[in-house]
């Protein structure tokens, strides 16, 4: 069984279509998306329809939920141009739309075969809002999974790749597609790379592989597609996009 992860797409159409053009040629036997689809980005609508077409399970990131309960961003951020760029998707978004989010869960356990499982979340199984990094201490990761094991747990959220082994568990983060971030924020703006990212689970003959991959994107076409909106994070993205 191999099993495609991606994860925040924020509303990124090129670097998302740039990844399941590179999955194409590799294959997979399915596509799980592990949230935040539609929000930052300047094309939520395209990016929703492609999930719709590509993927087979969902899972509820953070962004998501600020699309189907409005003030739960500001327990999250008050900073501004966050906060009026999550507006501008919200007034973009139709009923349909909606409730396709809506058919997002919070969490969910694949069997691989062998019987070996895949754990999925966004942050953490404890809240879609949490960073679980690299350096996040033992004890902390334990509360965060709320005791629950899976041979391979995999989550975003922090747009920072990452496989770790936690107590015999293989901890992914398969990165951002759309904001792939240089290094965690710590209350500073984030530097975007110059590239889409995604993570591949592999099951074969009870052998588990993780691939961590990253694919080349057209910036140019990126910076054209963000220019051609009135987003209100527009500006800080050209800046990303021109460097």
């Amino acid at each position: 069984m191999r099993i495609v992860l991606i994860s925040d797409l924020h509303g990124n159409e090129v670097a998302l279509r740039a990844v399941l053009a590179d999955v194409d040629r590799s294959g997979c036997d399915e596509i799980v998306c592990l949230g935040d689809v539609a929000t930052l980005g300047p094309a939520p609508n395209a990016v929703i329809q492609l999930l719709r077409e590509r993927t087979t399970r969902r899972i509820l990131g953070n962004h998501d939920d600020f699309m189907l309960n409005r003030d739960l961003i500001h327990s999250y951020t008050e900073v501004p141009i966050v906060v009026e760029s999550v507006e501008w998707c919200r007034a973009r978004l139709g009923d349909d739309e909606i409730a396709f989010l809506r058919t997002f869960q919070p969490n969910l356990e694949i069997a691989l075969g062998g019987g070996s499982t895949l754990v999925l979340f966004h942050g953490t199984l404890r809240s879609h809002m949490e960073d679980l990094l690299a350096t996040t201490p033992p004890e902390e990761v334990d509360a965060m999974l709320l005791g629950r094991r899976g041979t391979v747990m995999a989550g975003g959220h922090t747009h920072l790749q990452m496989t770790r082994q936690h107590r015999g568990i293989l901890i992914v983060n398969p990165g951002s597609v759309g904001l792939p971030f240089r290094e965690h924020l710590e209350g500073r703006p984030p530097v975007l790379l110059d590239h889409a990212e995604y993570a591949v689970i592999e099951e074969r003959n009870g052998a588990i592989g993780v691939q961590l991959r990253r694919v080349p994107v057209d910036r140019a076409a990126m910076a054209a597609a963000i220019a051609a909106t009135d987003n209100p994070i527009r500006h800080y993205l050209l800046g990303q996009y021109g460097r």
